[in-house]
């Protein structure tokens, strides 16, 4: 299963990303189905996916299949896609793009009853602490941090919006993996880069509040992202 899934994903990325010029790009947002860009990448995917499957001719199907579709979602991608709304389009647009290979490749190599028989405690657990690092850290650390009045030591106006629960999350997310996968240097280089990127801003404030704040948020942070993983490692070895 996993080499035809890889070999699809591989033309895909070839054809989206890596020979897929931002002249096109622009060319295809401005004009839509009129554009020859968007038949010129229609055309790199096809000579890609005929490249990374070695012109075997048993997976004509995904050849018929991941063509004329990948077509169609570009050009619903173009025809709906505006400014503010670019970002979901194209998370959407790759969605679809890989879940048509993810069925031309269930097709192929059925993988998807092999997973539904599978024991799904471990992935419910999994999917609880990744809940756990995401949402309820960041609620937990709300909770924690209300006793001080946040709006004094946050000028937003210097900042991107929701920029801080971002790096906040992913931050926690990256901590999370670092420790299920055993890599705690990982977790230490995390706060180090965290801390050197902080210390500018905190020695220009020169503000001891604003620094206990980040402080005190960020160990919670760190804290509860260590916590989950450890808690995660201890209950699959009981799955």
């Amino acid at each position: 299963m996993m080499p035809l899934f890889i070999k699809l994903i591989l033309a895909h990325l070839i054809g989206d990303f890596a020979f897929q010029p931002k002249k096109w790009v622009e060319h295809k947002n401005k004009n839509t189905f009129k554009s020859k860009y968007l038949y010129f990448h229609v055309a790199v995917h096809a000579i890609a996916l005929m490249l990374v499957l070695e012109f075997n001719t048993d997976y004509w199907l995904a050849f018929v299949i991941i063509i004329p579709s990948h077509f169609l979602i570009d050009l619903g991608k173009l025809m709906l896609q505006n400014k503010k709304n670019q970002r979901w389009i194209f998370a959407l647009d790759q969605f679809l793009h890989v879940s048509v290979i993810a069925l031309i490749v269930e097709w192929y190599r059925p993988y998807l009853t092999r997973i539904l028989n599978l024991d799904a405690t471990q992935l419910l657990l999994f999917i609880s602490c990744l809940i756990g690092v995401t949402s309820m850290t960041a609620i937990t650390m709300r909770v924690i941090i209300s006793k001080w009045n946040i709006e004094s030591y946050n000028n937003s106006k210097d900042s991107l919006k929701n920029a801080g629960t971002m790096i906040g999350v992913l931050e926690r997310l990256f901590v999370f993996f670092f420790v299920v996968n055993g890599i705690w240097s990982g977790v230490g280089f995390l706060l180090a880069a965290k801390s050197i990127f902080r210390f500018g801003d905190l020695s220009k404030a020169k503000d001891r509040k604003l620094t206990e704040y980040v402080l005190i948020g960020t160990l919670i942070s760190f804290g509860m992202a260590i916590l989950i993983g450890i808690i995660y490692l201890q209950l699959i070895q009981y799955i």
